[in-house]
């Protein structure tokens, strides 16, 4: 059974969060996050937020867990920020970004051209003889997974070689190729 909603989120300096009706606002120096919340009850206790659930039920147990996880990632990307980072493996792959356009050279024809979203601050690395590497940070961690995972599929990482978008640190399962 997962305690997770149990546990109270500490509220850190510099954040405020406030709750009205079933919306939650949390407040910091990289932004502001707004999430609304329906049957569990949350409440501002000197410091720290608590949830609190009305019955045992199977759904309202998922959803104490599932917004206290919301909550908490909302301080943390208000106050530290979330990063994610995807490689480009494969021969000719290149990225480069001006301003909020990516630019991706993966093997196809054509360069694929992708407006990022203002909220996620993107990055290209380009160093000689390493993979080039694209960086996304914002304070939102749902758009920069939503916006790393569209970026990934334009090309996923095949099984044989490896080729393709990959994230820093993912392990790709690979197979053995023919055997003559």
């Amino acid at each position: 059974m997962s305690r997770i909603g149990k546990s109270p989120v500490a509220i850190p300096d510099g954040v405020t969060v406030e709750i009205k009706d079933n919306v939650v606002t949390v407040k910091g120096k990289l932004g502001e996050l707004s999430q609304e919340f329906s049957e569990i009850t949350i409440k501002d206790e000197d410091g720290t937020i608590v949830l609190e659930r009305p019955t045992e039920g199977k759904d309202h147990r998922a959803k104490h867990g599932l917004y206290r996880a919301l909550i908490n990632n909302m301080i943390e990307g208000v106050t530290n920020g979330w990063t994610k980072e995807l490689e480009l493996v494969g021969v000719g792959y290149r990225a480069s970004n001006q301003g909020q356009k990516l630019d991706l050279a993966i093997g196809f024809s054509h360069n694929i051209v992708m407006d990022i979203a203002p909220e996620v601050k993107v990055e290209t690395i380009s160093e000689k003889g390493k993979n080039p590497k694209v960086k996304l940070t914002s304070h939102d961690k749902q758009l920069v997974g939503q916006v790393a995972a569209k970026i990934r599929g334009f090309r996923k990482p095949e099984p044989y070689k490896g080729k393709g978008v990959k994230f820093v640190g993912e392990q790709i399962r690979r197979k053995a190729g023919k055997s003559a």
